[in-house]
This record gives C-alpha cells, structure tokens and sequence, in this order.
C-alpha cells in the first residue's frame, strides 16, 4: 500500500549531475566552482568553537544579513538565509503560491523548478524561449492569462549561459502579475564590464526577488548557504513565516560570513573562470562544436548531427574516460552538452579527449 499523495506518486525527483565519489575525474557537469574557497574562509571554519555547537544558531542569521547588506548596499531587513538556494525556490512557491494555482518558468530551465512544481501539486507554465534563448515579447502576457502567481528567471540562463540585461527584467517586473524570482547563481561570472546588477530593482518592484548562493562563485557548494534579497513585503513572510527555524546552522552562517567580507579573493577566481570560459568557447568552436555565448561558468557546446556518436555518444565516450559532462535527455537539448569551466588544465584534459573522438 502506498501512503503518497498521488501528485507525489505520479511525479518524478529532481536528478542531480553525477558525484563520482573516486579515482580522479575531470568533473565538469555541476557547474562548481574549479578553485579554493579563500583562506579566510577555509580558516573560519578551521577555527569553528566544538562549544558553539551545543546551542542553537541565530534563528535570523543576523551576523550573515548585515554582512551582506553592506555588501549589496541594502537594509538587513531586505535580506533572508536559506539552506542553500533551493530552499530559497520552494519557500517561495510556499509563500506566494496557492496550492493549485500555476507557476511559471522558460523552457529550458532549471530542472528542479517543475519538481518542486509538482510537489506543491501547482501546474507549470513553460515559455518557450526562441531560438537564441531570448525570451518572446508576448512572455509575461502568457503567463497572467495563465493566472501564474510565481515565475523563476535563471539569468544567466541555465542551461545556455545567455544573460537578459536588466532592462529586459525590468520590463518583465512591470508586467507581470505575480512574483519574479531572479535566479542568480551564476552572476558572479558575468562580465563586470557590462555594469550588470539587479539590485535596484527591489526599490523599484514590489515583486521582484533575487536569489543568490555561495555555491557557484564562492567556491561552497558543499556549506549549502543561499540567500534571498527583496523588498520587505517580499522578504518578511519568507523569515517570519514560512522558513523552517534555524534553518541555517551556526558553521555555516560563519563560513558564509568570512565568504562574503572576503570577496575580493572570491572575485579572483570569478575573473579566472571568465578567462577560461572564452578559451575553452574558442577551442571546442575550433573542433567544429558551436556554443552559445555564455556568462556563466559553464559553456553549452552543440554537437553536429553523426559526430562521434551524438551528444549522448560524446557524454558517455567522455564518461568512460572519467571525464564528466552534463548532457540533457528533454527536447532542444539533446544534441547539446553542458561543460562547466574547470581550471585550465582540466579544460586541457577534456579538449584533447575530444580531439581524439572526433
């Protein structure tokens, strides 16, 4: 006898990119960080008291929230923790969603968006995005005539890289009815020239709620830190209401601490990616492999129909060899790979791999 709901008996989890838990792999399919958290940070957490354990953490993570308004040049009060960013997605479908009610999204996307969808036993809107992943002009029309209440953004895109400036979110905002969710967690790798930034936007909108983790561009995927910045109306049910109580444990709010006032280290290996990145675009174009510009720290690469067996062929010829790429069974992405940037020398491994297939 089954005790699911039948909404959760009928869905299907989240599937994460492979650990590969020994030998030494070249992974480049989760999109980690391929440098060293700062030493300060490592240091933070070297020097965690065993005593400070015994006690509950700060429920509100007060220490992390000032931190990182200084950082961002907000009030404390525009600012919640989560465990991890993906938290920071399920609370919102949590505090703005009516059970039932649709939530919105691009498509591709973020594969963990219609999971939690599902979950909360809410239909998705997908929008297609056209076919170099900009989004149609009729995107947030689609989505009120939908009754959608909540819409998740990933900017830059996952899975394709390409970054929506912040004119093009701004209008979004305007026009949409429910709530925007920006996902961040690649922004750190966007090119700072570009004067890419969000933030006012939560001074403009009272709908509009960014996401931002530690996992990407800090180097601290495995501390699952995340946080959410916004307006009150939008930040306030999320920490006194829907959040879980100390959701957020005492070592990582201080590893998240020393993170982000140390960022100038972080920055550093933001600025080695994004060298690595536009070599890595050259090099696999240059094997006959187009990729989409991208501003993250992954790179999406298309592979010619009969080369090397297809994308699938390539993922799984890389696999064997311990390389590890992320290829995507769903519609306009499989004849595609995700390849996250890796130090240079990883990126060396993975080229010459494919140059011996192809």
């Amino acid at each position: 006898m089954s005790y699911e709901r039948p909404n959760i008996r009928r869905m299907h989890g989240y599937t994460p990119g492979e650990q590969p838990q020994s030998g030494n792999p070249v992974k480049l399919n989760t999109n980690e960080n391929p440098y060293s958290p700062a030493s300060a940070v490592i240091e933070a957490a070297r020097s965690i008291d065993p005593e400070a354990l015994r006690r509950y953490p700060s429920p509100t993570s007060a220490v992390f929230r000032a931190e990182a308004a200084g950082a961002h040049g907000v009030h404390p009060d525009n600012i919640v923790c989560t465990n991890g960013g993906d938290e920071l997605l399920r609370l919102a479908i949590t505090t703005f969603v009516e059970p039932g009610r649709p939530i919105g999204m691009a498509e591709p996307s973020y594969s963990l968006y219609p999971v939690l969808a599902a979950i909360h036993d809410s239909p998705v809107e997908r929008v297609e995005l056209a076919p170099d992943w900009s989004m149609p002009e009729d995107f947030a029309r689609r989505m009120n005539d939908a009754g959608v209440q909540l819409t998740f953004l990933v900017n830059p895109h996952a899975p394709s890289g390409t970054l929506y400036t912040t004119e093009e979110i701004a209008g979004l905002a305007c026009d949409l009815d429910g709530v925007l969710l920006i996902d961040e967690a690649y922004v750190d790798f966007v090119d700072p020239e570009l004067g890419h930034d969000t933030l006012p936007l939560i001074r403009e909108f009272d709908n509009v709620l960014i996401l931002r983790t530690l996992s990407k561009g800090y180097s601290l995927a495995g501390l699952r830190f995340g946080y959410g910045i916004g307006p009150a109306g939008l930040i306030s049910p999320i920490a006194t209401k829907t959040r879980d109580s100390y959701s957020v444990d005492a070592i990582a709010e201080r590893v998240a601490t020393a993170a982000v006032r140390h960022r100038v280290d972080a920055q550093q290996t933001w600025k080695a990616v994004r060298e690595s990145r536009e070599a890595l675009r050259a090099e696999l174009e240059a094997l006959g492999l187009p990729c989409s510009p991208s501003q993250s720290n992954f790179v999406l690469t298309q592979i010619p129909a009969g080369m090397g067996g297809g994308a699938e062929g390539i993922y799984r010829a890389l696999k064997a060899r311990d390389i590890f790429v992320r290829y995507f069974d769903q519609p306009r992405l499989r004849d595609k790979l995700r390849i996250s940037v890796g130090t240079p020398e990883e990126n060396g491994q993975l080229l010459a791999a494919l140059r011996g297939m192809l």
